[in-house]
């Protein structure tokens, strides 16, 4: 019995999960991800495998029924049901990767990645080669150039506690009016303790593209007259 692909076909497809997945993890692995380079082409080589399988299996399947009319009625292969386990699968995988704080859920990105190299795994390995290279493109460019294009205001909600109203009140305006920081929002809360009162701020901010939320924690708690500096996930 014949076997639908050959080993130069094999090795192509395989080649080309690696070199797309690797290219995907790399841009994962570049900006410290959980999942990099190995994990991507791991998830999309096996996903191309498990592919190339369902083909092997639906071809035999075939096989068998031209050479066996009477059975043709009995066999199935379904070239779906193999493809569906891997896209519920790898959720599982891509769940790993997600980080959920008391700050921010971080990972969303590289779960998402680690779910699209499977699909492209997938084109590759059933030969969908047209679909597979827009896939990859497309992908890509998601990852490295559509957040310099579309630009996303940010909002953050952080809490500022500090000693010496007025002194600390000026740093604090300063700093936003110095870094482009716009207050949405402020809630106020006044304290006593050790015969000081302390002062609590709750801004709702928009921040430019260009400052980093830990940047912006980072200069605020400097300041003497600070006790705490935190962010509170909206």
């Amino acid at each position: 019995m014949g076997a639908n692909l050959s080993i130069y076909e094999i090795c192509l497809r395989i080649l080309l999960a690696a070199v797309f997945s690797g290219f995907i993890g790399f841009d994962r692995e570049f900006k410290n991800r959980p999942a990099g380079i190995r994990t991507h082409i791991l998830v999309c080589i096996g996903a191309a495998l498990i592919a190339m399988v369902q083909k092997e299996i639906t071809f035999n399947a075939l096989e068998i029924a031209k050479e066996n009319p009477d059975f043709a009625g009995v066999i199935r292969a379904d070239e779906a049901r193999l493809i569906a386990q891997v896209v519920s699968g790898i959720g599982f995988l891509g769940a790993g990767t997600i980080v959920v704080t008391k700050q921010a859920v971080r990972g969303l990105t590289t779960a998402a990645s680690l779910w699209t190299v499977a699909g492209l795994g997938l084109a590759v390995g059933m030969g969908n080669y047209r679909i597979a290279i827009v896939g990859f493109i497309v992908i890509m460019l998601v990852l490295t150039v559509l957040k310099r294009i579309i630009t996303i205001p940010t909002l953050k909600r952080i809490e500022i506690s500090f000693i010496h109203k007025e002194t600390t009140k000026e740093f604090i305006n300063n700093y936003f009016s110095d870094k482009n920081i716009e207050v949405r929002d402020v809630e106020f809360e006044v304290q006593r303790k050790d015969k000081h009162k302390i002062y609590s701020y709750i801004y709702t901010v928009e921040l430019p593209k260009t400052l980093a939320t830990q940047k912006m924690v980072e200069d605020l708690a400097t300041h003497d007259n600070m006790v705490r500096v935190h962010l509170i996930t909206l």
